[in-house]
């Protein structure tokens, strides 16, 4: 697909969910980014750590790494959705280059 760009996405959630319950959200954003006609999607758990600061008063957090590809217009639809989950202590996505 032309006009597709490589991102990887770093999100870090809540100290809350079990591994289920972190594959499951996972996976549906990943569903998400599907719909959106990403492609090349992996998910991959970077496991609970501890803070170097606290954060919406959590002191850990698990992170949650995503590489895909996508065409840039549809990045403001998928930010906006992990804006208002509120999972989602923080986020950041960056343009790989290859």
């Amino acid at each position: 697909m032309s006009g597709t760009v490589k991102y990887e996405m770093m999100i870090l959630l809540t100290e809350e969910f079990n591994d289920s319950e972190l594959k499951t959200w996972a996976f549906n954003y990943a569903k998400i980014l599907q719909n959106l006609s990403a492609s090349e999607i992996s998910v991959i758990s970077r496991g609970k750590r501890d803070l170097a600061y606290w954060i919406n008063n959590q002191k850990k957090g698990s992170f949650i790494q995503i590489n895909f590809s996508a065409m840039p217009k549809y990045l403001g639809k998928f930010t906006g959705d992990l804006k208002f989950d509120t999972n989602v202590l923080r986020f950041l996505i960056l343009n790989k280059k290859s």
